[in-house]
């Protein structure tokens, strides 16, 4: 079984969004994590000190099958066609360990995806 990770920074007023439609697409879960930085832009700065954006990291581990179908979702769901509302994007996973309760599920679902 071949797994991807996307990662997804979001404005934190869209997080739940993206999570939930990323999920009706078929992903189990999310991992979220609170960031901060900046863009292309400058930093604002208040009496000296850097004023960073708040985003989230959004990590979903999913089967290589259903990566391109979530990644849609979550550009359609985060409107990152809209300037500075988000990016995503999909590392390789060369190895996962404690999936083992999942492993069944996800061997059907595999197995009914290809028949």
């Amino acid at each position: 079984m071949r797994f991807k990770l996307i990662l997804s920074s979001v404005k934190p007023g869209i997080t739940d969004r993206v999570v939930d439609a990323a999920k009706a697409a078929g992903a189990t879960g999310a991992t979220i994590i609170p960031a901060r930085g900046t863009g292309i832009r400058e930093a604002k700065t208040f009496f000296g000190l850097s004023l960073e954006a708040q985003s989230d990291i959004i990590m979903f581990l999913l089967e290589e099958h259903l990566v391109t179908k979530i990644l849609d979702t979550i550009k359609e769901a985060g409107e990152f066609h809209k300037p500075g509302t988000g990016i995503a994007f999909v590392l390789p996973v060369e190895h996962v360990v404690g999936l083992e309760s999942q492993m069944e599920r996800f061997k059907e679902e595999v197995r009914e995806s290809y028949f």
